[in-house]
């Protein structure tokens, strides 16, 4: 978190030299936005320790394979979480280095995802992973089948 605070920080600086501007509507809009996302990636921290008995960190990672809390939604909510922070904190100080950083974001966490996450995963819980993947979305949120 603190590298992509400071990447914001750094991109932030980039607006004094940009012509586009963000409607000032948009600051109370990005201020529930960051919340929101600040409290999505705070449930998976959470999440992580309660269950999985770990921490997204990599030098203490869960020792339980998470699929309950906001992981029953979407594959991968504290990215999403983290993004919708950064996304609303650009829109909250109306810069569109920032929101632009937002999807820079993601598209570094997707390739992360795909590229290493996923695999790992697989091979570290097998069985319990791959029907994880079957029935939950990498990005997009759902409820399970069986709630519908």
């Amino acid at each position: 978190m603190g590298l992509w605070t400071w990447v914001a920080a750094q991109a932030f600086r980039l607006d004094a030299r940009s012509e586009v501007a963000l409607p000032r509507w948009l600051g109370p809009i990005g201020v529930v936005l960051a919340c929101a996302g600040g409290l999505l990636a705070a449930a998976c921290i959470a999440t992580f320790i309660v269950i999985g008995r770990g921490t997204p960190a990599p030098f203490d990672p869960p020792q339980e394979f998470v699929a309950s809390g906001p992981y029953r939604y979407v594959r991968n909510p504290m990215y999403l979480g983290a993004s919708a922070l950064i996304l609303g904190a650009g829109l909250a100080f109306s810069s569109p280095s920032v929101v632009l950083l937002a999807f820079i974001f993601l598209l570094v966490m997707h390739l992360f995802v795909v590229l290493y996450e996923e695999p790992a995963l697989a091979r570290r819980f097998g069985r319990s992973y791959s029907d994880y993947r079957a029935s939950v979305r990498r990005w997009i949120v759902r409820m399970p089948r069986g709630e519908r």
